[in-house]
């Protein structure tokens, strides 16, 4: 165990104590552009962490890259665990993975740091939720097009928990609404057959199309629909609403603005929100990642999982799981998307939601954005869906 009182604030010779962090997210296979950014924001935060002499310990990563394989993240974790001693993960993307391990992480006392925006319904008391849930992001989608289109959904997503489930929300939402959830269509992780799906959507002719296909099979749907539009007059149509919950700035340069311009994406960051604090942090990904480099919302949320690990740690003196995460909910960050605080209740943060345009330009414009930070509603016991 690290101990403040063991090891006292360093001075002239003397080192700072060490605490392992373990890193799981996969920077290669399907999603692995998505896990780049996730590795990206923790590695930044480690960074500073361990540049600031606030801290009298440095964090020390121990990075695994499960390339997208489930078996390969349980055999990570194990090793994270019991082979490196580790009391904290930062990682995981796909709900998916986060379930396979979670018993794991709840078996060794340990404490999982999870980033992804996700479906909800869960709460452990060995994880931290650092992202969106559905009433931060799917629900404030929903309310502005409902508001703005008509209430006729086409949702194609990748076949796993948290499109399953946000297709369930959207159905719930819709009828409470009267609207309508025309189709659903899944797609398997990694399928790129796509052309079947946009010729569905032709037939059907929705007003409205959300998309919440993740990684490769994403990017094949996006290149698709732009080289199909020149046969197809309906692809074209200005009147067609397309949204995404998963879109954001490193998929743009990967897949061209061309083919994305005009989605309208819900997320609690972007890397377009004016404020101090994300241009400084915007500054320093650039200046660590290159002049290109495009943070993004699951860069910035693993980003914000460094440092209230960090400042847990700090309060309390200790990296014991426990002790660390009631530390925790005492603290707050001004992170880049905003104040940021983890509630007791459910271990989810405080975010706030925000709705943006992609432009010709390749950047995301801002519609709109909540006045404040949203208390998160894993369960949706309280979101009232007829808004």
């Amino acid at each position: 165990m690290f101990s403040a009182d063991n090891h006292p604030a360093p001075g002239p010779g003397r080192s700072k104590a060490t605490i392992p962090v373990g890193v799981l997210y996969s920077v290669s296979g399907q999603y692995g552009g998505i896990g780049r950014e996730m590795l990206n924001g923790i590695m930044l935060a480690i960074e500073e962490v361990n540049a600031s002499k606030n801290f009298n310990f440095t964090l020390a990563p121990v990075i695994y890259d499960p390339g997208c394989n489930l078996d390969n993240y349980y055999r990570h974790c194990h090793d994270l665990l019991y082979r490196h001693g580790v009391k904290h993960i930062v990682g995981c993307y796909t709900s998916a993975s986060r379930k396979l391990i979670l018993p794991l992480v709840e078996g060794a006392n340990a404490l999982l740091w999870h980033t992804a925006r996700y479906e909800g319904f869960e709460s452990s008391n060995h994880v931290m939720y650092l992202g969106a849930v559905p009433n931060q992001h799917v629900l404030p989608m929903l309310d502005y097009v409902i508001n703005h289109y008509p209430a006729e959904i086409y949702h194609v997503g990748s076949d796993y928990i948290w499109s399953e489930e946000i297709d369930r929300i959207i159905r719930d939402a819709l009828d409470a609404r009267g609207g309508t959830l025309v189709h659903s269509r899944f797609l398997a992780l990694g399928d790129t057959e796509v052309e079947q799906v946009i010729l569905d959507i032709i037939r059907r002719r929705p007003p409205v199309i959300m998309v919440t296909l993740v990684g490769i099979s994403a990017y094949r749907f996006y290149r698709v629909w732009k080289t199909m539009e020149r046969q197809h007059e309906f692809l074209r149509s200005s009147s067609i609403a397309r949204l995404s919950l998963t879109l954001c700035e490193s998929e743009v340069a990967m897949v061209g603005a061309d083919a994305l311009e005009g989605y309208l994406v819900s997320a609690v960051y972007f890397q377009s929100i004016d404020n101090e604090q994300n241009r400084r942090f915007v500054r320093c990904y650039r200046r660590r990642f290159g002049e290109n480099a495009a943070p993004t919302v699951d860069a910035e949320a693993a980003w914000m999982c460094g440092h209230f690990l960090a400042k847990g740690i700090n309060r309390c003196g200790s990296d014991e799981t426990s002790a660390v995460r009631e530390a925790v909910y005492a603290e707050s960050l001004s992170a880049p998307n905003g104040i940021t605080r983890i509630n007791r209740e459910n271990n989810h943060a405080s975010l706030t939601p925000r709705l943006a345009r992609l432009g010709d330009d390749g950047r995301f414009h801002l519609l709109w954005q909540s006045p404040g930070p949203v208390i998160p509603d894993p369960w949706l016991t309280w979101s009232d869906f007829t808004l």
